[in-house]
């Protein structure tokens, strides 16, 4: 059977560009009925970041990305790569130097265990790999230079080694690797400037396995973010906006969450008095909305608007007294933000 990995380093948060590794191994895995391991590489633990590794198992349950079995970490299985080392000296594919640490004999001669007696990278994947069944690698091609002595560590082993798959990689627009401590480029930094989830997945998703480097697309991005929040039921989209859900209808078209919520902050807040004119549709206004309910729902509320253009009401003044503002959210909709007294003390009453 199929098992891939995802094997992320909590040495800062999870950037598009390791999230799109993880959407490749997710759908490699579903598309061929295997399964996905979570590793945490950690074998250097003077480059971890305290809270890392919450923030990238966070991001990946945000993003819709589940893993099979794990978070298996590599800071707790010291033994397994000690007895891997032992057996590599054993069969002479490693040397031990003269301060303890233990080279491969081969394959650019790599630090296999350091001086410390701790793994490193390069024998604690290979060991991980195998003894965690990994068929198929899937990883940046910026690795791919380690292949080769990945390989030759496995079969001194005894064993196969994975096979191994190597994607572009995302990159900003000067062509170059996004960096993991850029918070404009995390998936933690998206989700604060109010991209829904269901916009970065897509944005991924699009990518493919790509076999050359892609550049950020941060238009592209937007525009699944738009249509992720277009798709939302209104309740559900004050709710990701953390408003009521009698502002939802008010916040369609909002490009992010964080606008959405700003344009709920900006219909509740009352505006500055100010001379409307049109004191008719004002009247009027606040016949129909005195006698309407308490709080209006979509109907009611566009049918107090189909009225008042029927009677030739200004609308325009209507809005500004309500809002404060000459644009804005569909008028029916601010009616259904605002309750009844709210709505008849902004026109006048």
């Amino acid at each position: 059977m199929v098992r891939v990995r995802f094997a992320p380093s909590p040495t800062g948060s999870l950037h598009l560009g390791g999230a799109l590794t993880a959407v490749v191994n997710r759908r490699f895995a579903d598309e061929r009925g295997g399964s996905l391991v979570l590793r945490i590489d950690d074998t250097d633990p003077e480059r971890v970041l305290p809270g890392a590794e919450a923030g990238i198992l966070a991001d990946l349950a945000w993003l819709g990305i589940p893993w099979d079995e794990g978070p298996v970490r590599q800071s707790e299985r010291g033994a397994v790569y000690r007895a891997a080392a032992e057996a590599l000296l054993a069969a002479g594919a490693a040397s031990r130097e003269a301060d303890g640490a233990v080279r491969a004999t081969a394959g650019g001669r790599p630090t296999l265990v350091r001086a410390d007696g701790r793994a490193t990278y390069s024998l604690a994947s290979v060991v991980d790999d195998l003894e965690l069944g990994v068929t198929h690698v899937i990883r940046g091609k910026d690795l791919q230079p380690t292949t080769p002595a990945q390989e030759a560590i496995a079969r001194a082993l005894g064993r196969e080694p994975p096979e191994f798959l190597h994607h572009g990689l995302l990159v900003g627009q000067d062509g170059r690797k996004l960096s993991k401590r850029a918070r404009s480029s995390s998936v933690a930094g998206l989700r604060e400037r109010g991209l829904p989830a269901e916009a970065v997945r897509a944005y991924l998703e699009g990518l493919g396995l790509p076999r050359g480097d892609v550049r950020y697309d941060e238009a592209r991005l937007r525009r699944h973010a738009v249509e992720a929040l277009g798709a939302l039921p209104a309740g559900e989209l004050a709710a990701r906006a953390g408003v009521e859900a009698r502002f939802g209808p008010a916040l369609r078209g909002a490009h992010d969450l964080v606008e959405a919520r700003a344009l709920a902050l900006q219909i509740a807040a009352p505006p500055d008095p100010v001379d409307v004119g049109s004191p008719e549709t004002l009247l009027r206004f606040r016949e129909l909305r005195g006698a309407a309910a308490e709080q209006l729902d979509a109907e009611a509320a566009k049918a107090i608007v189909r009225e008042l253009k029927a009677v030739g009401g200004d609308l325009r003044a209507l809005r500004l007294a309500l809002t404060g503002a000459r644009r804005g959210p569909e008028l029916w909709a601010v009616l259904v933000a605002l309750p009844r007294a709210e709505a008849l003390r902004r026109a006048g009453a």
